[in-house]
C-alpha cells in the first residue's frame, strides 16, 4: 500500500502539467483562428502567413504532450479518473493539433482568395470564427474547471455553426451564378466555412471528452451515456 500513497502524487504532478501544456497548445490554436479571421476581414496577407508560421510551435507541443502522455500511463498505470484525464489528454491534443492544421488551410484559402477582387463577404464567416474561437475557450475551461454544464453547452453551439456554414453557401451560389468571375474567390470563401465548421467540430470533441473525463458518460453522436 505505501507505493500506491506515493504514486497518487506524481500522478497528480503529472496531470497538472498536462493540463497546463494543453492551455498552451489551445491559446495557440485560438490566437491562430482570430488571426486568420482578422486576415480575411482586413485583406492583410502578412495576417494569413503569421498564421501559417505559427504551426511548427503546435506540432512540436503535439508531440510533447503525446510524450508526456506515454509516460504517465507506462510508469504510473493510472485507474479510474486519472486513467481518463490521461486518454483525454491524448485526445484533445490530437484535436488541438487539427485545429492548428485547419487555421493554416485557411489561411492559404485567404492568400488565394485575396488574388481577386473581394467578394461580398457573408458576415456568416465572421460569426462562425467567433463562435469556433469561443467553443475552443469554452472547453478548454470546462477541461481545467472540470465543469461538465460548460462542456454540455459547448456542444448546444456546434448546431449554430453548423447552420450558418449552410447559409454561406446558399448565399454565395446565386453570386456564383450571376457572376462567373467571382466563382474562384466565392469557392474559396465557402471552403473557408467549412474549415471553420471543422474546428467548432474539433471543439465538441474536446467538451465531450471532458464529460467523459468527468462523469465516465461517453456522449459522442450524441447518444446515450455509456
Amino acid at each position: 500500500m505505501e507505493p500506491m500513497t506515493r504514486m497518487v502524487p506524481q500522478v497528480q504532478e503529472h496531470l497538472d502539467a498536462l493540463k497546463e501544456r494543453l492551455l498552451v497548445m489551445g491559446g495557440i490554436a485560438e490566437e491562430q483562428v482570430r488571426l486568420v479571421t482578422a486576415a480575411l476581414v482586413r485583406r492583410d496577407p502578412e495576417l494569413a502567413a503569421r498564421v501559417q508560421a505559427s504551426d511548427p510551435p503546435l506540432n512540436d507541443l503535439h508531440i510533447e504532450i503525446d510524450q508526456r502522455c506515454v509516460r504517465v500511463l507506462a510508469l504510473h498505470q493510472p485507474v479510474a479518473m486519472d486513467l481518463r484525464a490521461v486518454l483525454a489528454a491524448v485526445k484533445i491534443n490530437t484535436d488541438l493539433e487539427r485545429v492548428g492544421d485547419l487555421a493554416v488551410n485557411i489561411a492559404e484559402a485567404v492568400q488565394r482568395y485575396l488574388l481577386h477582387p473581394p467578394v461580398s463577404t457573408p458576415d456568416h464567416i465572421p460569426l462562425m470564427a467567433d463562435l469556433a474561437q469561443q467553443m475552443l475557450r469554452d472547453a478548454l475551461d470546462a477541461y481545467v474547471r472540470h465543469e461538465v454544464p460548460l462542456a454540455e453547452r459547448v456542444l448546444d453551439t456546434d448546431d449554430q455553426v453548423d447552420a450558418l456554414k449552410a447559409q454561406v453557401s446558399v448565399d454565395l451560389v446565386p453570386v456564383m451564378q450571376a457572376v462567373p468571375s467571382t466563382i474562384e474567390p466565392a469557392l474559396d470563401l465557402i471552403l473557408i466555412a467549412r474549415h471553420l465548421e471543422r474546428i467548432a467540430d474539433h471543439a465538441t470533441n474536446v467538451a465531450e471528452d471532458v464529460i467523459f473525463m468527468v462523469s465516465g458518460r461517453d456522449v459522442r453522436h450524441h447518444g446515450a451515456a455509456s
